[in-house]
C-alpha cells in the first residue's frame, strides 16, 4: 500500500506543477503544459520504467490525436482574424447590440448563450466577441467578463463543430450518434441552470425570479435540441451541427416569446454614429459569409452519406506510431479543413486582399502558434500517461507487463480503494479541475480519459457515463478558466478585472458541477 500511495504522489506532480505554475506562478498555458509534459516525462523514465522511446514516441500519438483540437484551434483563429481584420467582426457585433436591448432578461440570453453557443460552434470565441458588446449595452464590467464565459459553456462539447465530442470517441471507441446520445443525456438540465445562473449573477435572485419561466424554456430548447438530435435517427447527420442548430432554435424561441410578449424585438435607436458607419461598410450576409459557407459544406459533408462515407472512412489516412493503435487522421472530414475552405471561399465576399490579407496572415502567426501548442501539449501530456510503463517487444509490439509501472493504472486502483462505487461522484470535479487548467474540455478529457475508463470498468461502472460527466464539467470550467476570462478582460481593456469575477463565478461552477456529478451518479450505475 505504501508503494502504491508513494506511485501516486508521483502520477499527480505534473497535474499539481502544472496547476501551482498557471495560478502562483502566472506562467502562460503553452509553457505550463510544457513543464508538465517534461515532467511527466521524467517521472516515467525514472519511476516508471518507461523507455525514453516509447515516451517520446507515445508523446507524438497523443499529438496526432490533438489535430481535431489543435488544427482547429489554429483555422478558426485564422478565419476570426481574417473576419477582424474585413470588419465582419465589428459588422455582426452591431447587429447583435440591436437585438431586443429593452428586455434584459431574454438580451442575456440571447447574446451569451444562443449566440455564445452559435458563435463557438463555428470557431468563433464568444469571449473575444461578446464582451464589447455588452459594455456598449450597458452592462458592468463584471457581467461583461462573466457572461460570454458561461453562455455556452451547456454545449462547449459542440465547440468548433463538435471537436471534442470527435474526440472522446476516439478515446473511447464509440461512434459519434452513441456519445452525442449519452452527453445530451446531461444537457437539458446543465442549459437550463446555466440560464438560471446567468440571471443570478447579472440580477441577483430578484432577476431569478422575473426570468423564471424564460430560463427554463430557453434551457429546455437548447438542451432539448441536442437529446432530439442525438436521439432521433433522422437528425443523426446533423450532430456535428448541434451547436449551431440549437443557438438558431433557442433564437426563435425566444423571438416568438418577445412578439407574444409585446417586447421589441430589434431597435435600431441603440446604435452609435460609429456603428451606423460599420454597418454601412459592409452587408450582414457577407460578414457572416465565411460562417454560412462553413455550415453549407458541413451539411453537404454530413447530410450525403456517400461524401460522408469517402471522406471520413475511405480517406481517414491512419497513421500508426504506436503499435496497434492508429489514429485516423480523416484531414479532409475534420472540421478544420472545412474551415479553412470556408475562409478562402469567403474573401470575395469580405472585400480582403492585398495588403489586408498579408496583414491578417502576420497577425494570425503571431497569435496562433501558441494556442495551437497549448491545444496538443495537454494531449501529449495524457497519452504519456497512458502508455507510461509499456515496453517494446521483439516483435515491435506493445505491452504492459505491470500495473504497477503505469500511471493511469495506479491512480486508477488508490481511486478504486478510496472512493469505491462513489468514484461516479468524483468524475465530474475532476473535469473541472481539468478544464481549469487547460481551458479547453477536449484536452481534459485527454488527460483523464483513460484513468476514468480503467477506474469505472473496474467498479463496474459505466465508463463512457463516466467520461462524459468529466468531459461536460471541463466544459462547465470555461467561467473560472483564467485564459477565458483574462481574454474577456482584455478585449475590454481591463486586464485584472477577472480576478474580481472568479469568486462569484466559482460558487456558480460548483452548483453546476454538483448537478453534473449527482446525474452521473445515478446514469452509470
Amino acid at each position: 500500500m505504501a508503494m502504491l500511495l508513494l506511485k501516486t504522489l508521483l502520477a499527480v506532480i505534473p497535474i499539481v506543477l502544472i496547476y501551482v505554475l498557471l495560478v502562483y506562478g502566472k506562467t502562460p498555458t503553452h509553457w505550463s503544459g510544457l513543464w508538465g509534459w517534461l515532467a511527466t516525462l521524467a517521472i516515467a523514465l525514472l519511476f516508471f520504467r518507461t523507455p525514453l522511446s516509447v515516451g517520446l514516441r507515445a508523446s507524438v500519438h497523443g499529438i496526432l490525436q490533438s489535430f481535431p483540437i489543435s488544427v482547429m484551434i489554429l483555422f478558426s483563429l485564422l478565419q476570426v482574424t481574417v473576419m477582424e481584420r474585413a470588419g465582419a467582426i465589428a459588422r455582426i457585433a452591431v447587429f447583435l447590440k440591436t437585438l431586443a436591448p429593452h428586455k434584459r432578461e431574454a438580451q442575456i440570453m440571447m447574446l451569451n448563450l444562443s449566440a455564445g453557443t452559435t458563435l463557438v460552434s463555428v470557431g468563433a470565441t464568444p469571449v473575444s466577441v461578446l464582451p464589447p458588446i455588452l459594455r456598449g449595452l450597458g452592462y458592468d464590467i463584471r457581467s461583461s467578463i462573466a457572461l460570454p464565459a458561461l453562455g455556452f459553456d451547456a454545449l462547449c462539447t459542440y465547440a468548433m463543430m463538435a471537436a471534442p465530442l470527435v474526440i472522446y470517441c476516439d478515446l473511447t471507441g464509440v461512434n459519434l450518434v452513441e456519445a452525442a446520445k449519452i452527453f445530451s443525456s446531461y444537457l437539458p438540465v446543465v442549459s437550463t441552470l446555466i440560464c438560471f445562473a446567468m440571471f443570478w449573477f447579472v440580477g441577483g435572485w430578484k432577476m431569478v425570479r422575473r426570468g423564471a419561466f424564460l430560463a427554463l424554456m430557453v434551457g429546455l430548447s437548447v438542451g432539448g435540441t441536442a437529446y432530439a438530435i442525438a436521439h432521433v435517427p433522422a437528425f443523426h447527420s446533423a450532430i456535428l451541427l448541434t451547436g449551431v442548430i440549437a443557438g438558431v432554435f433557442s433564437i426563435l424561441v425566444m423571438l416568438a416569446y418577445l412578439k407574444l410578449t409585446g417586447n421589441v424585438i430589434i431597435d435600431r435607436s441603440v446604435l452609435t454614429e460609429e456603428d451606423l458607419a460599420v454597418e454601412k461598410s459592409m452587408s450582414l450576409p457577407a460578414a457572416l459569409s465565411p460562417w454560412l459557407i462553413l455550415i453549407g459544406c458541413l451539411l453537404l459533408v454530413n447530410f450525403v452519406p456517400a461524401v460522408d462515407r469517402l471522406l471520413k472512412t475511405e480517406l481517414a489516412l491512419p497513421v500508426t506510431v504506436v503499435p496497434g493503435k492508429p489514429v485516423a487522421i480523416r484531414p479532409v472530414w475534420n472540421a478544420y479543413f472545412w474551415v479553412l475552405a470556408s475562409t478562402a471561399l469567403s474573401l470575395p465576399f469580405l472585400g480582403l486582399s492585398g495588403p489586408r490579407l498579408k496583414d491578417s496572415l502576420r497577425k494570425w502567426g503571431q497569435r496562433s502558434l501558441k494556442p495551437f501548442f497549448s491545444g496538443a501539449v495537454f494531449f501529449m501530456l495524457g497519452a504519456l500517461m497512458n502508455f507510461s510503463g509499456f515496453r517494446a517487444a521483439a516483435d515491435g509490439t506493445w505491452s504492459l507487463l505491470d500495473r504497477g509501472s503505469n500511471m493511469v493504472s495506479v491512480l486508477a486502483d488508490i481511486t478504486t480503494k478510496a472512493f469505491g462505487r462513489f468514484y461516479s461522484l468524483i468524475a465530474a470535479p475532476l473535469g473541472m479541475f481539468g478544464g481549469f487548467i487547460t481551458s479547453s474540455e477536449a484536452s481534459a478529457l485527454a488527460m483523464f480519459a483513460k484513468y476514468n475508463i480503467e477506474t469505472a470498468k473496474s467498479l463496474g461502472l459505466d465508463f463512457l457515463v463516466v467520461t462524459a460527466a468529466t468531459g461536460i464539467a471541463a466544459g462547465l470550467a470555461s467561467v473560472i478558466s483564467p485564459v477565458k476570462l483574462q481574454n474577456a478582460a482584455a478585449v475590454i481593456d481591463r486586464i485584472g478585472e477577472e480576478n474580481k469575477v472568479i469568486k462569484d463565478a466559482f460558487k456558480i461552477s460548483l452548483v453546476l458541477v454538483a448537478a453534473v456529478a449527482v446525474m452521473c451518479f445515478f446514469m452509470s450505475r
